[in-house]
Parts: structure tokens; C-alpha cells; sequence
């Protein structure tokens, strides 16, 4: 798979020497707040996860937006749990650098994974899950054109509280339409 680019950010391969800044954010409170991680990572814990073996096409990717003439690492997401009988599979994000928040860079990442699962891996749905309590990402999924699937009631315990889980999903045929719109 080659680099995917769109307008403001690219995703390109994770490399060993993105490991140091993953660390820093998944032992960060508050980038992994609304997240599933729970508890303090190591090292060897992120290189064990990155020399894990995995089927190509659930590669992570991470996510770089353009500053100046070079390449600035913001996240890493992916596509992951592929279904081939299905043609489904989830996506996942981390935007970890927070003083990239709040600028759009989520929904045009999702955007992108979107084209991919369509446009390269062939699938007919792609979903995802998110605290209901997180609506900055709630937003920018419906933003890439997610629709709200389903609740899972009180399905997390997080932070001394219990919250939400949501499934938002897209179709081929509902990315297709939107696609054939813009």
C-alpha cells in the first residue's frame, strides 16, 4: 500500500521511530480518555505491539499533516478486525498530539480510511466505536459521514463512571452516494 494523501494530512506506514511519541501519547490522561486503553504502557509494551504480526491489510497507519515543507506526526489509526466473508471491519483513531485538536484533522482521517476500506480492501461496511460522552468525536465521525447504529448502554466503566458505547457505521452504497454528491 502506498501513501494515502488527502487534503491536509497523509497516512503512511507506522515506523519504529514513531514508537517514542506513541508511548508518550497512550500514557497520556487526557489523549487516552476517551480511548479503551486504561492502563500505563511501556515501551516494550508498544514494540511488542508493533512487531506483532498482522494481516497486511490491518496495517496501522500513521497520521501526518503537512508543516512547511516537511511532515508533522499527529496520530495513527487503522483498519482493523476485517471480516472478508462479511466485507466489514472497525476503524480506530488516535489523534495524539493536542495541539493539533479541534482542527478537522479527525474527519478528513476518517474520510480517508473510508475511501480505503471502499476503494482498496473491497468492503461494504465500515464501523466504529465511541464513548458517548466523546461528541468532538462523535461529531467528526458523522462529519466523514458515519450514521449512528446503535447504543450499548452503560457498556463502559471509565474515569469512576459508567458511559455509552456507540456503533457508527458506513455503507459502501452510502459512501458511494456521498461521494458521487461532492
Amino acid at each position: 500500500m502506498s501513501i494515502i494523501y488527502g487534503e491536509r494530512v497523509r497516512l503512511r506506514a507506522n515506523e519504529r521511530e514513531d514508537l517514542p511519541k506513541f508511548h508518550e501519547w497512550v500514557n497520556d490522561p487526557e489523549v487516552t480518555h476517551s480511548l479503551a486503553l486504561y492502563l500505563p504502557m511501556s515501551m516494550a509494551d508498544e514494540e511488542k505491539w508493533f512487531d506483532s504480526q498482522r494481516d497486511p491489510n490491518e496495517k496501522p497507519l500513521s497520521i501526518e499533516i503537512r508543516k512547511g515543507k516537511g511532515w508533522k506526526l499527529i496520530g495513527n489509526c487503522g483498519v482493523f478486525g476485517i471480516e472478508n466473508v462479511n466485507r466489514s471491519a472497525e476503524l480506530g483513531i488516535m489523534i495524539g498530539d493536542k495541539s493539533e485538536w479541534d482542527k478537522g484533522y479527525g474527519a478528513e482521517v476518517m474520510s480517508l480510511l473510508l475511501r480505503h476500506c471502499f476503494g482498496t480492501l473491497n468492503l461494504n461496511r465500515a464501523f466504529l466505536r465511541v464513548y458517548a460522552g466523546n461528541v468532538r468525536a462523535v461529531r467528526s465521525y458523522e462529519k466523514a459521514g458515519f450514521i449512528l447504529e446503535g447504543r450499548l448502554r452503560e457498556a463502559v466503566y471509565k474515569h469512576g463512571k459508567y458511559d455509552d458505547v456507540l456503533i457508527m457505521s458506513v455503507l459502501r452504497s452510502e459512501w458511494a452516494k456521498r461521494k458521487k454528491e461532492k
